[in-house]
C-alpha cells in the first residue's frame, strides 16, 4: 500500500512540493546564516517525496539552546507558513474518503514543517 501511495502522492504532490523546498533551501544556502535553514528545507523536500512509510520522530538526545534558537527563528520567518499551508491542504484532502491517507500525510508533513530542528525522518 505504501508504494502505491507514495508513487500517487509523488505525481500528485511530492514532486511539486519537493521542488518547492529544495529551491527555498537553495536560496537559503547562498548565505552562511542561511545554511541551516536550508539544510532543513532539504530535509522537508526528501520527506514530501516519499512520506508513506516514514515518521518524523523527535532526537532523544536534550534539546540545545542553539536548537531551540533556531527553531524560534524557522517559525517565525518559515515554519507558520509551511504549517497553515499543510494544514488547510490536509483538511481539503479530507473532504473525500480517498483523500484521507494523503491527508495525514499533509499532516506529518505540516509537523516537521514547524519545527524541523532536533527532529529526523525515518522509515517505519
Amino acid at each position: 500500500m505504501k508504494t502505491i501511495g507514495n508513487i500517487l502522492w509523488f505525481i500528485l504532490a511530492g514532486l511539486w512540493l519537493a521542488l518547492g523546498f529544495a529551491f527555498s533551501g537553495l536560496i537559503c544556502c547562498i548565505t552562511i546564516v542561511g545554511i541551516p535553514f536550508g539544510i532543513q528545507a532539504f530535509k522537508l523536500a526528501g520527506f514530501a517525496m516519499w512520506p508513506f512509510g516514514r515518521t518524523v520522530v523527535s532526537n532523544d538526545d536534550d534539546s540545545e539552546v542553539l536548537e531551540i534558537i533556531f527553531n524560534v527563528i524557522w517559525l517565525l520567518l518559515f515554519g507558520w507558513a509551511l504549517f497553515a499551508t499543510a494544514m488547510v491542504t490536509a483538511v481539503l484532502l479530507c473532504i473525500t474518503i480517498i483523500g484521507i491517507p494523503f491527508a495525514l500525510q499533509s499532516f506529518k508533513i505540516g509537523v516537521l514543517a514547524l519545527w524541523p530542528f532536533g527532529r529526523t525522518v525515518e522509515a517505519d
